[in-house]
């Protein structure tokens, strides 16, 4: 157990950190002391609009000096391997974002280099927390559905096409594996976290728009433990810009009722034989997409603080990972593949 508040520090200061950053403050557990980021310029503006006072142009600096009890690193996944050996280095804990890391193999060894340092690796997987998921999960917990035999999502969005796709990441042009691994993982985690363990995937890829390295349409199929099969229909290009708050939209079906939920997150059930009805529930209004950073980083400060087990805890996460990376395996052969 850790006495509040807990001192962390943010390692990057781009464009999601800002997010992770108004929703610690609104963590009264917490406190945010540092922020590190190469282009010291970006993190002084960073640390005046989040009011923190002590900024860095590198981590291993800021580590040196500063008492943490977890870092929060919100860079590139090309260092976040490099970053997490750095902070458990020092025995500090670890909160990554999304993408985990470059390749499956650096990723396990972030889990077993935060395991030997007996420091916590939690990962950073916001999308779970969304409001209308956490509903979602309530309602299939209470089984208003009933064996659930299919998990269907479409997405899209409209930030991906034209000249100039990806204006608020431009570095996503860039990236020679984009939607999957960047976007698609998200649903992945979710799939997993409303249907359990993913035991095999098929997917097809393509690119859409020739001016970018990596793939911006993707279908996946997916095979489930407990009998279910999903599928996700993804693309950057034929959507709305800015997207909806839950970029598409998700249909689920059991053997008593079905769930249709849409772009805005609203939610309506069909108990087999009756007319649709649309499902109250509380919408945060606040923060990012349903208030979900908020809700994963209250989620993580009470796991540091109490010990608690994490949902997204690193080896808990490596399943999701797993599925992604083999999303490509299946797509570069043309096979289904088996997750063991």
């Amino acid at each position: 157990m850790i006495a509040s508040p807990l001192r962390g520090a943010i390692i990057g200061a781009g464009y999601f950190a800002g997010f992770q950053a108004e929703a610690w403050q609104r963590l009264s557990d917490v406190e945010i002391v540092a922020v590190a980021d190469p282009m010291i310029e970006r993190a002084r503006e960073f640390g005046a609009r989040f009011g923190i006072s002590r900024v860095y142009d590198g981590a291993e600096a800021m580590l040196a000096r500063e008492r943490l009890d977890f870092v929060d690193i919100a860079t590139r996944p090309d260092a976040h391997g490099a970053l997490a050996q750095l902070a458990a280095s020092r025995q500090i804990s670890v909160i990554c974002q999304k993408p985990m890391a470059e390749s499956w193999p650096a990723c396990t060894a972030m889990v077993e280099t935060c395991r030997t340092a007996g420091v916590r690796l939690l990962m950073h997987e916001n999308w779970r927390w969304q409001a209308w998921y956490r509903e979602i999960k309530r309602l299939m917990d209470a089984d208003v559905f009933g064996r659930l035999f299919h998990l269907g999502f479409c997405m899209r969005s409209g930030d991906g096409r034209g000249p100039a796709p990806f204006a608020v990441q431009p570095y996503f042009r860039e990236m020679p594996r984009l939607l999957i691994y960047e976007t698609l993982v998200h649903f992945l985690d979710t799939f997993r976290f409303l249907a359990g363990e993913i035991t095999s995937v098929f997917c097809q890829t393509r690119r859409l728009n020739p001016l970018i390295a990596g793939e911006d349409y993707a279908l996946v199929q997916l095979a489930f433990a407990g009998g279910a099969h999903g599928l996700i229909d993804a693309n950057r290009i034929s959507g709305p810009l800015p997207p909806e708050v839950a970029f598409g939209a998700l249909t689920l079906e059991g053997e008593r009722a079905a769930l249709r939920m849409t772009p805005q997150g609203e939610l309506f059930i069909r108990e087999y034989g009756q007319a649709e009805r649309r499902h109250e529930y509380d919408i945060p209004s606040v923060g990012y997409k349903g208030d979900s950073v908020f809700a994963a980083q209250r989620h993580y400060a009470a796991c540091l603080r109490d010990g608690l087990p994490c949902e997204t805890e690193g080896e808990a996460y490596l399943p999701t990972v797993r599925a992604m990376f083999a999303c490509y395996e299946s797509a570069a052969t043309g096979q289904a593949i088996t997750l063991k």
